[in-house]
């Protein structure tokens, strides 16, 4: 997946209107709950994208345009689908820490029933804090996974607790609130215990130094040898260890499978009741099928239904309506296997698919011209199927944070036998569109006007293209060796495969080609992007990085791969050169005919690197490039953009979807835009939060 770049609270006495799920019935419960809470109130005239910003993130939200043009059955399908994203919630909070559910449980406790004074300073901190663990699905941060720590004091944590009333605390058996205030104080206000969610640091043990939730007991050793043995007795097309938790028990290393009866059950059950109702809307029976093996998968936890419900999946090409809801992507997974629960629902924008579908239609082209070493490409590109499609409802780590573009399914072997399917979700990329325009980086960070009348004409449609060009054919393009799988290159897999697809993105948006497509008019286009580019990968993308921290997510490593390789090579013919004026540095790009070049020599790298499973190049690209950060330009960049007063990080509000009934049947469904994070995420928590403490 590729992620992107890239208000005011007030207190209130408001009544919070929310929909319960119930699995005995298809109409939502509605209940009506009076409480003092910091909330938000939409304005009224021109739909407003931006609703609020706190610490280095702002809530957006996205319209579902054409959603009132489907079909009745569309709709309740869309409708169905919703609820089984909004029921994976905990899952995701779960696999992020293993104390997350506990946490959260006990912040939201003391939101709904404090007694004490909610106008100070301090509980205005505290409820910063519930909103990051909420936008961030836990107490690490969503892109960096560094553990990020209350501003509040340790005491006042405590009073918070004892000074509410009228509320469940999640309390194991036996356990008392001073007994619970000792258990989540160290764990929350000691910044070395589980500091990271992911931990990527060479030369560090990468399961014991990780916080996730996937692994308890063992060392990376130990998840090593046991996967060596289990794969070498397993179908090398099943994806090991994709939907478990791997534990030691009684000295003796086991896998916990996410399933009905197993782990995560509570949730699984639910998310099952509303795929079972979406088969009955289901829009022809290719899709019909492939929801049952979804459901098979979720009843049994077998890799093989997995594999057979990909393959139905991405050949269904036809249906309108369409969704991610299942464990798909490891980023998470510091080894790279282990997958966290995600969902997109989402139909297809007729009017945008069109250029995808050029694009698709031309996939031969693309992989023959390629800068790659012909042994490396794909004598028949198979199965490229590619649309534009508008979000519906997102869920799990998709939630509130979400990508612009996805690729999947992610096993190469299905990839080469039945293609891959490509997305660019045009709504979420419309609002962040929206929002950027006023956001003055362009006055801030570009030089000279003629650069920033290009970004404005083309940067949409270019920032557009990219995606479509990474997504559709950069992840699917190319080939591995015979012995070769996608986890050769272990923790630097990510960051690799994300720059293999960039570069491909890159290089090919100022191919001729696009033009004569018709796809751009001119390579203007592809020049704004190739500023953008080098801009948020050297420049704009610090404001993301602490000060003193490296660079850790996988999306952010590959900007700053290409970006400062692209830069240690061009500065030497001044293809790009690094301009300071008045003390701001800027980076202007002089040749980008010899620019284009460069991306191409990288990538010819990059994919040798891929398909021949080359763990210590890798180690050597990312290391070198992808991680450091120049501590003289990270401040001046962190001061220049905080003039700005824009929070680099983005998420979004979903719209509430309501069933109108006749009797006991469904005759339309209606779509709401809330504009209050705070009550979105108390309403979830209350009517889709169905796991256990822990699990």
């Amino acid at each position: 997946m590729k992620k992107p770049f890239f208000h005011l609270v007030i207190l209130s006495i408001m009544t919070l209107t929310f929909f319960a799920c119930e699995s005995d019935s298809d109409k939502p419960v509605k209940k009506e709950i009076k409480k003092e809470v910091h909330g938000c109130q939409a304005p009224e005239g021109e739909f407003e994208y931006l609703v609020e910003q706190f610490a280095d993130l702002k809530i957006l939200r996205y319209q579902v345009p054409g959603f009132e043009d489907l079909t009745l059955k569309e709709k309740e399908l869309v409708y169905y689908l919703s609820q089984a994203a909004l029921c994976g919630r905990d899952i995701n909070f779960d696999q992020n820490y293993k104390h997350n559910l506990c946490i959260r449980r006990t912040l939201e406790a003391i939101m709904q029933g404090y007694q004490g004074d909610r106008e100070t300073e301090e509980f205005g901190k505290f409820y910063l804090y519930l909103k990051r663990v909420w936008f961030s699905n836990g107490i690490h941060h969503h892109y960096s996974s560094d553990k990020f720590l209350p501003e509040f004091s340790k005491e006042y944590f405590a009073e918070l607790i004892k000074n509410s009333k009228d509320v469940e605390f999640p309390l194991a058996d036996g356990e008392t609130i001073d007994d619970l205030i000792a258990k989540l104080t160290p764990i929350m206000f000691d910044p070395k215990i589980d500091a990271k969610r992911v931990c990527q640091d060479a030369g560090k043990d990468i399961i014991k130094n990780s916080a996730c939730n996937f692994y308890e007991g063992v060392t990376q050793k130990e998840v090593e040898k046991y996967y060596a043995a289990v794969k070498g007795k397993s179908d090398p097309k099943l994806s090991i260890g994709l939907n478990s938790k791997l534990v030691k028990e009684n000295g003796i290393v086991v896998e916990k499978t996410y399933k009905l009866g197993g782990m995560y059950s509570k949730a699984i059950e639910k998310i099952i009741y509303w795929l079972e109702k979406a088969i009955t809307v289901a829009e022809n029976d290719h899709q019909k099928k492939a929801l049952q093996k979804l459901v098979e998968f979720y009843k049994t936890g077998d890799l093989k239904a997995f594999n057979e419900f990909n393959v139905l999946w991405v050949t269904d090409l036809e249906s309108k309506v369409d969704y991610v809801c299942c464990f798909t992507e490891v980023y998470g997974d510091p080894m790279g296997m282990k997958a966290t629960w995600e969902a997109l629902i989402n139909f297809r924008n007729e009017e945008a698919t069109k250029r995808t579908k050029i694009i698709s239609a031309n996939a031969q082209y693309f992989e023959d011209n390629s800068p790659i070493d012909d042994k490396y490409k794909k004598k028949e590109v198979k199965g490229v199927s590619a649309k534009v499609i508008t979000a519906a409802q997102l869920g799990g780590d998709c939630y509130p944070a979400t990508p612009i573009g996805i690729n999947l399914p992610n096993a190469n072997w299905i990839r080469a036998e039945h293609g891959s399917k490509s997305v660019t979700i045009d709504n979420i990329t419309y609002s962040y569109d929206q929002v950027g325009a006023k956001s003055g980086t362009l006055e801030e960070f570009v030089l000279d006007e003629k650069t920033r009348e290009n970004a404005r004409k083309f940067g949409p449609l270019a920032g557009n293209l990219h995606t479509d060009l990474h997504e559709c054919l950069g992840h699917g393009s190319g080939q591995l060796m015979p012995g070769v799988t996608g986890e050769s290159l272990k923790n630097y897999h990510s960051a690799v495969e994300e720059s293999r697809a960039d570069l491909f993105a890159l290089y090919f948006l100022y191919d001729q080609k696009m033009v004569d497509l018709k796809l751009i008019e001119s390579l203007d286009v592809a020049r704004a992007e190739y500023d953008a580019y080098l801009r948020g990968g050297l420049l704009l993308q610090l404001k993301r990085v602490e000060p003193g921290k490296n660079i850790e997510q996988a999306h952010m490593r590959c900007r700053a791969i290409i970006s400062n390789w692209v830069l240690e090579k061009g500065q030497k013919d001044s293809i790009i050169n690094k301009v300071v004026t008045d003390g701001k540095t800027y980076i202007v790009i002089n040749d980008y005919d010899k620019l284009r070049g460069l991306f191409g020599d990288l990538l010819k790298e990059v994919q040798r690197i891929t398909s021949e499973g080359d763990y210590k190049a890798a180690q050597k690209l990312v290391e070198g490039y992808g991680v450091k950060v120049d501590p003289t330009l990270h401040k001046e960049v962190i001061e220049r953009y905080d003039k700005l007063n824009i929070a680099p990080y983005s998420g979004f509000l979903n719209p509430v979807y309501t069933p109108v009934y006749e009797g006991k049947k469904i005759v339309d469904i209606k779509v709401e835009y809330p504009f209050c994070f705070k009550e979105q995420n108390l309403g979830y928590s209350r009517d889709y939060s169905f796991l256990p403490t822990y699990n």
